[in-house]
Formats: C-alpha cells, sequence, structure tokens
C-alpha cells in the first residue's frame, strides 16, 4: 500500500582532484591505485574539444582539444592534438602538442611533434620526434626533501699518559 520511493541517483559531475606532478605518493597510494585500476578514457579520432580536459587517470588523445589537459596518465596517438598546456605524471606523445609539458615522465615517440617547453624529471626522444623548445628539469620542492640527521659529535679521544 505505502511504498518507500527509491532514491534519485546524483548525476553532477565532480571536479577531478588536482594532479600535482611534484608531489609524491603517498606510501602505499601505487599499490592501492593499481588495485582499483580503471579503464583508460579514450577521446576519438573525429571527437574536438572546446575546453579544458581533467581527470585523475588514464587519457587518450586521438582527436583535437583546444584547452588545457591535467590527468594522471596521458597518451597522444598519432592522429591526436593538444592546443594548450600538458600536466600528468607521465606524458607519452604520439601526436602533435602546442604547449608546454609538465610530468614526472615525458616520452616522445618518433612520430611526435611538440612545439613549447617540457618540464620533466625523466625525458626520452626517440630519433625522428619533433621538439621545438626548451627542456627543463623538474624540481622536487624542497619540503619533499627529508632533512638529513644533525651530526653526532665523535667522542673526544682518551688522554694518553705521557711519560
Amino acid at each position: 500500500m505505502f511504498s518507500k520511493p527509491a532514491p534519485k541517483p546524483d548525476n553532477r559531475i565532480s571536479p577531478a582532484p588536482e594532479i600535482n606532478p611534484l608531489a609524491s605518493p603517498a606510501p602505499g597510494a601505487e599499490a592501492t591505485a593499481r588495485n582499483r585500476a580503471r579503464p583508460a578514457s579514450i577521446l576519438a579520432q573525429n571527437l574536438i574539444i572546446e575546453g579544458s580536459v581533467q581527470s585523475d587517470s588514464e587519457v587518450q588523445i586521438d582527436g583535437l582539444v583546444r584547452g588545457d589537459v591535467r590527468v594522471e596518465r596521458l597518451t597522444i596517438g598519432e592522429t591526436g592534438r593538444v592546443e594548450g598546456q600538458v600536466v600528468a605524471e607521465t606524458a607519452e606523445v604520439r601526436g602533435r602538442i602546442a604547449g608546454g609539458i609538465t610530468a614526472k615522465q615525458v616520452r616522445l615517440h618518433s612520430t611526435a611533434s611538440v612545439e613549447g617547453d617540457i618540464t620533466a624529471e625523466q625525458l626520452a626522444i626517440e630519433p625522428g620526434a619533433s621538439f621545438e623548445g626548451r627542456s627543463i628539469k623538474l624540481q622536487r620542492p624542497k619540503a619533499e626533501v627529508a632533512p638529513s640527521p644533525a651530526p653526532t659529535a665523535a667522542p673526544a679521544p682518551a688522554a694518553t699518559p705521557s711519560t
């Protein structure tokens, strides 16, 4: 006779968390991330996005993004293009980027073309790739470096009796 209505699903899209390539993962975070592996989001070859793309997982771009891209792991396919800044943990580029890249690891494959600065801890460029810009070493923030222990004073040598 009386029934409780089913709750309506929440269809709001929550903003993706900030990706900071400078931050070290929390202890155990890498294992946890592997345990909850999520499939990559793929932006198809015929897709054009006017605006920014954000995700806390993997994104593969085979189409065109006119805007900034902030993702955990980025793969730009041979037909993929980004016209904007890229921030990621890792970036594999086979297509074109017109803008800067900031990531811990960047790999430019032989078909890649990048016009912009690359800031990375590790940068690999295959023969045939095109890169026009500056390569800047990614510096970890000083706060992440563990302070070295205070030096301990060495014991004073024992006095020897003189004869």
